[in-house]
């Protein structure tokens, strides 16, 4: 990652100077660390020209061929990891713990994208001596991904490395807030993993950048992680267009408390859900619904428990929470605490902050007309709402709106019967509600998103269509009978 290469750049069919930069900041102090290139709505359609004349020949390089450059790309990047970490500490505020945790998360995705992509593509349907027909998975063509600034680097390469690995070319468009950790560092593992040019683009851009691309005729597909409210204005520009779409939207994830759970381990995993990375996961436990005999011993639990997290600067010191991405969605988090207060919460620990160091914060005793009820807060607060009866948590647990991720914490059958009535795309019993792994489809219901998975065996299938060919061995005369 030496700023000799991409220093002031774009990677548009190599690294290119560009016209427009920006400052990549230390997002805990301010300090410029680096620039980047700031792509235009023309420098996005140059790349998807460039990507589309390049699709044929990438899909057709062997499945082995292309399996192995992506394999390549992740030892790569366990080599090189504290380059990684670094960036993603700095760049992005993450602690270490979050960065380490997010490289080896993103690992996992390079290996499984070029596993899938070894499946066989090919069924067979009938194979006799008139004729043989068969159908396979073969690649979209270009595929646009539109990255987000939160956990950047594994939530824009688990769609770049399998769209890669099953034979499209990409072209990514990180946040600026995490221009590098979500998109440079991308670029040079797979340039060094030896990647065909025009495979892949990384262009980092403002919202022109982002609208080219969902809505530019080359492109067959478009990967977004971020906001529902984003999220539908791409989904619109792309339905508009006949795209594929993916979509990973936001969440207002409930933890729901059992009345038999144990209050401590329960009070420790709504904690972790809560704090971890200052709240800024689509996956942050955003409503613990705490049954009303463990409500207040709950909620005074999570405050101690967020009163000994230290929150400063994670690249100099040891700490358990870093600063805010931006002033913007620091405003956003004192907004929403603000006004929850005004009607009716009480602030038991937290609710201030010092530039963008928030402190954990605990709400209790919410209202459900609340802003803190019912907006993704994307900060370090936890919300608790006391609930009498089973019927009472579930219907508030459905009835967000969204559907990312839930838990439910309690006696393992009992909480297992509760799990299985709720309507999200993942459930934890016993656990809380952030959690990833690359084997498995993820994704969410309602406004966390469409019907699309992410992982797993998805990989394949979000990234491929069918197409069905016979090879008739003994061609018929045909003739319309006259009848």
């Amino acid at each position: 990652m030496s700023l000799q290469v991409w220093d002031s750049k774009l990677f548009l069919g190599g690294w290119i100077d560009s016209q427009h930069v920006a400052e990549v900041t230390d997002k805990a102090t301010g300090e410029v660390l680096a620039h980047v290139g700031v792509a235009s709505a023309e420098d996005v359609s140059k790349a998807c020209e460039a990507a589309a004349k390049a699709a044929p020949e990438w899909a057709a390089t062997p499945t082995e061929v292309r399996a192995a450059i992506v394999r390549r790309a992740g030892e790569l990047l366990l080599q090189h990891k504290d380059e990684a970490i670094y960036w993603l500490v700095r760049e992005s505020g993450s602690t270490k713990f979050k960065a380490g945790f997010e490289v080896q998360a993103t690992a996992a995705h390079f290996e499984n994208s070029a596993a899938f992509a070894l499946k066989p593509p090919v069924t067979v349907v009938t194979d006799t001596d008139e004729m043989h027909s068969y159908y396979e998975r073969v690649p979209l063509g270009v595929v646009g991904v539109i990255g987000p600034f939160n956990f950047p680097f594994v939530l824009g390469l688990r769609s770049v490395s399998a769209a890669l690995a099953t034979g499209n070319t990409v072209v990514l468009k990180p946040s600026l807030n995490t221009a590098v950790s979500g998109g440079f560092l991308i670029a040079r593992l797979f340039e060094l993993a030896g990647l065909p040019k025009d495979a892949l683009f990384v262009l980092p851009g403002e919202g022109d950048a982002g609208a080219e691309l969902a809505g530019n005729s080359k492109v067959a597909m478009i990967a977004f992680t971020g906001s529902s409210n984003v999220g539908k204005k791409i989904g619109a520009t792309a339905g508009a267009a006949l795209k594929r779409v993916s979509l990973e939207l936001g969440g207002k994830n409930p933890f729901i408390v059992l009345p038999d759970a144990d209050l401590e381990m329960a009070a420790r995993a709504g904690a972790f859900g809560s704090f971890l990375h200052q709240g800024q996961i689509c996956m942050s436990t955003g409503l613990h619904l705490v049954h009303e005999s463990l409500a207040d011993a709950y909620a005074e639990r999570v405050a101690e428990l967020g009163r000994e997290l230290k929150v400063g600067d994670p690249w100099k010191e040891q700490v358990a929470l870093g600063p805010i991405i931006s002033e913007k969605q620091l405003a956003n988090v004192t907004r929403i605490v603000q006004q929850t207060v005004e009607a009716g919460a009480e602030v038991i620990e937290g609710g201030t902050h010092e530039g963008l160091f928030y402190r954990p914060t605990v709400l209790k005793n919410v209202p459900t007309g609340s802003a803190a009820f019912k907006e993704e807060i994307f900060g370090p607060v936890a919300v608790v709402i006391p609930y009498k009866t089973e019927e009472e948590a579930l219907r508030m647990a459905n009835g967000t709106g969204f559907g990312l991720s839930a838990a439910v914490f309690g006696e393992l059958e009992h909480a297992k019967r509760i799990a299985s009535c709720i309507d999200a795309g993942m459930v934890h019993i016993n656990d809380q509600t952030v959690m990833e792994d690359a084997r498995v489809p993820f994704g969410g219901t309602k406004q966390s998103g469409n019907p699309t998975r992410i992982g797993g065996e998805s990989d394949l299938e979000e990234y491929t269509t069918f197409r069905w060919t016979t090879e008739t061995k003994r061609p018929q005369a045909y003739a319309l009978p006259n009848m």
